[in-house]
């Protein structure tokens, strides 16, 4: 039994996500890049879906003044980040939970980031876990999230599946374990469409909500309350 949503043990998960996200080295870095943009002296910020750490410590390093607020559902997940911040735990918290069970108090971050992770929650949850971010970002804050995406039609569907079929092979899978992750759409995590993401946004009640980057089948938004 895996011990967290995503298709890798967490001890693994480090080694094997380039081989199965394309292009997500670069998630980070649009994020990171963004903020510099928007706020580049930003206060409070939570990662929400923290995973192993390895986005917390690129935020320590570009803004060392920051106080950091991880979450993650995954124990795992979270030792390995405790592990591996160890050196930075003035200023960070850690919390074993995820976004839609957070109870931060309102107006409590200036930056919110939710990187590969609301994907693996069904409509209601993704929108409660989306809420809950909205309810702690402060007036002006901006909220960054990355996700699988869902084409808009059945060839689109077909075609991108193969596509991201085809990188993991090419980064190294096996057939097999490529098709078992491609067969993990819609069943394990519930990609939804461009257009939905932005919806769902400007429902809450973001301001303004935004592509920030698209390739296969992920992309990122970002939205400001």
């Amino acid at each position: 039994m895996n011990d967290n949503a995503t298709a890798h043990m967490a001890g693994e998960y480090d080694n094997k996500i380039e081989q199965t996200i394309p292009c997500y080295k670069f998630f980070h870095e649009q994020a990171l890049d963004l903020v510099r943009v928007y706020n580049n002296k930003p206060k409070n910020w939570l990662d929400t879906g923290c995973g192993t750490g390895t986005m917390a410590g690129k935020i320590l390093s570009s803004f060392p003044d920051i106080r950091l607020v991880l979450a993650d559902p995954s124990k795992d997940m979270i030792d390995i980040t405790r592990n591996k911040l160890g050196g930075y735990q003035k200023q960070i918290s850690i919390i074993t939970t995820a976004s839609q069970d957070l109870v931060e108090a309102e107006h409590s971050f200036n930056v919110i980031t939710a990187i590969m992770c609301h994907h693996y929650l069904e409509p209601i949850m993704r929108a409660a876990a989306t809420e809950n971010c909205y309810r702690m970002l402060n007036k002006g804050g901006i909220y960054i999230t990355f996700e699988n995406i869902c084409p808009t039609g059945e060839i689109g569907i077909k075609l991108g599946l193969q596509r991201w079929k085809k990188f993991q092979m090419e980064s190294g899978k096996s057939e097999e374990e490529a098709a078992s992750h491609i067969a993990r759409f819609g069943k394990e995590y519930f990609p939804v469409t461009i257009e939905e993401h932005l919806q769902l946004l400007r429902k809450i009640g973001f301001t303004c909500a935004e592509v920030l980057w698209a390739s296969y089948m992920q992309a990122g938004f970002y939205a400001i309350k």
